[in-house]
């Protein structure tokens, strides 16, 4: 049996507002099933499918390229060489970032160390 959330559990689930997840939906990032009586509900594999959504957030993706991914998927494995220039240009944005960063504490490293430098002298 296929276990079906419903919004709010499925939000709790992945770590998601309500509100995001209807954004989400609106962008065809996400996409919910019906019941018969119109509420939304959704799967384990949507879950999954959230749980990534989520890492690439954390990654610094953009909602753009998130869609853009997210539509790529929908259009089957004939896609993955885009879906993966999409992961290799965030994952070249990351080591960018992991360089401004690793200057950004060699440069609070020196500043620190020129100070007890200072303060051990005097």
């Amino acid at each position: 049996m296929t276990t079906h959330y419903s919004i709010g559990q499925f939000a709790q689930k992945c770590g998601l507002s309500v509100d995001t997840l209807r954004y989400y939906e609106k962008k065809a990032i996400v996409q919910s099933h019906r019941k018969e009586n119109g509420h939304r509900y959704y799967t384990e594999s949507d879950l999954e499918w959230a749980q990534f959504i989520v890492r690439l957030k954390h990654t610094g993706m953009s909602i753009k390229h998130i869609a853009e991914y997210a539509e790529l998927r929908r259009q089957g494995d004939v896609t993955i060489p885009k879906r993966l220039q999409l992961l290799f240009a965030q994952k070249n944005a990351l080591h960018a970032k992991q360089q401004e960063l690793a200057d950004h504490l060699a440069f609070l490293e020196q500043k620190i160390s020129l100070y007890q430098t200072m303060s051990h002298t005097k």
